[in-house]
């Protein structure tokens, strides 16, 4: 069956399956259910772009039992644009001057028992539904990290999709480079080109030319390209159901020193040594201390401040998070980041990034630019 991705959002059946895994997940964590409110967890359950407003909506996902949404009566047309009238779930809408949160816990039962919430879930919401339940809610982390992290076979067609467009990106960014020109003004042609390459909207651009390239999460400025530049480049955008790119390359305006070729060389192999690296078993930590030994082995362990990678999904950044300490095995179907960089306050940096989705025998980059310091030419 297709996954229904020109929509904005899987078929029905996806979602089905997700809520089904979720209540299944709630029970073996001796919870009653989950409430979760407008954020990413409740467009991963059912699809739903709905956003937190003063007047709650909530999906109730008992740990048995049939799933209700709770919404204000105003929003009933939004939820067409969601899995919800698809999948059938009972809606129990509410109109200004009634308790929305004596609904949610009708729906979870009545009983003053063990419920997990969002992360993303306001205060707003939170205290009063505490109230009403007689129980301080736990964070629902823990019960739906499992499910996002590991990515269903749709799911890793729309990171692919989301990876091929933002390399279109990367190609046309050398046409950009050209020295006078402002990071702002290449940022600009850069979120243009975002778009048109099949992206519904840019999430961040960074153009960190020069020493600017040594702050990782720089952005861009009205600084001026000159020739000799460094020039780090981090792009992503939003992407049909709501997944991400996420893409590094380095590039030279002109033809590098040295010293930079050398030790960009050696981050190159470090990224290349992280991503072999990656098989189900191994651990989170285990890749990145991959590419940080390589680092360490030249002398460029303190010019690496940063983990190697992130999650990514409908989040850019979710987990598993690719750091020192992380023991959480790999797993087939997981998706993240590779992206080791080198910084030099007041000089230069570099970063290579790929999104990565675990196999059964390894990895699969998502992106497949070249992993060199690209050379822009310069008349």
């Amino acid at each position: 069956m297709s996954s229904g991705t020109s929509s904005g959002r899987f078929d029905a059946d996806v979602y089905a399956r997700r809520l089904s895994a979720a209540a299944a997940a709630t029970a073996g964590a001796g919870l009653a259910g989950l409430v979760i409110t407008p954020g990413y967890d409740l467009r991963y359950l059912i699809g739903s772009r709905a956003e937190t407003f003063e007047r709650l909506t909530a999906l109730v996902l008992p740990a048995v039992g049939a799933p209700t949404v709770v919404l204000p009566r105003l929003e009933l047309a939004s939820l067409k644009e969601s899995a919800a009238a698809d999948l059938g779930l009972d809606v129990r809408d509410w109109v200004d001057g009634d308790d929305p949160y004596q609904l949610v816990a009708a729906a979870l039962g009545g009983s003053p028992a063990a419920t997990a919430v969002t992360d993303s879930m306001p205060a707003l919401h939170l205290l009063p539904l505490a109230r009403v339940l007689g129980v301080t809610p736990v964070l629902a982390t823990d019960v739906l990290r499992e499910l996002r992290m590991v990515k269903e076979e749709a799911e890793i067609d729309a990171l692919r999709k989301a990876g091929a467009a933002i390399d279109r990106v990367h190609a046309r960014v050398p046409e950009f480079l050209v020295p006078g020109r402002t990071e702002a003004d290449v940022a600009a042609d850069i979120s243009k080109a975002i778009v048109a390459e099949g992206h519904s909207d840019v999430a961040f651009v960074i153009v960190g030319s020069g020493p600017h390239g040594a702050d990782p999460h720089h952005g861009y400025s009205d600084r001026e390209l000159q020739v000799g530049d460094i020039v780090v480049v981090d792009i992503g955008g939003t992407y049909g159901p709501g997944y991400h790119s996420d893409s590094t390359r380095t590039y030279s305006i002109g033809q590098p020193s040295a010293e930079v070729a050398e030790q960009y060389s050696i981050l190159q192999r470090a990224q290349r040594v992280a991503f072999d690296f990656v098989r189900p078993g191994v651990t989170a930590e285990q890749v990145d201390a991959a590419a940080r030994d390589v680092l360490a082995e030249s002398g460029l362990a303190e010019y690496f401040v940063h983990r190697t990678g992130h999650g990514i999904g409908l989040c850019v950044h979710e987990e598993p998070y690719i750091v020192a300490g992380n023991k959480l095995q790999l797993k087939a179907g997981m998706a993240f980041s590779i992206e080791p960089g080198i910084y030099f306050p007041g000089r230069w940096g570099a970063r290579i990034e790929d999104i990565v989705i675990v196999t059964d025998d390894g990895a699969l980059s998502v992106n497949n630019r070249p992993h060199e310091l690209i050379v822009v030419p310069v008349s």
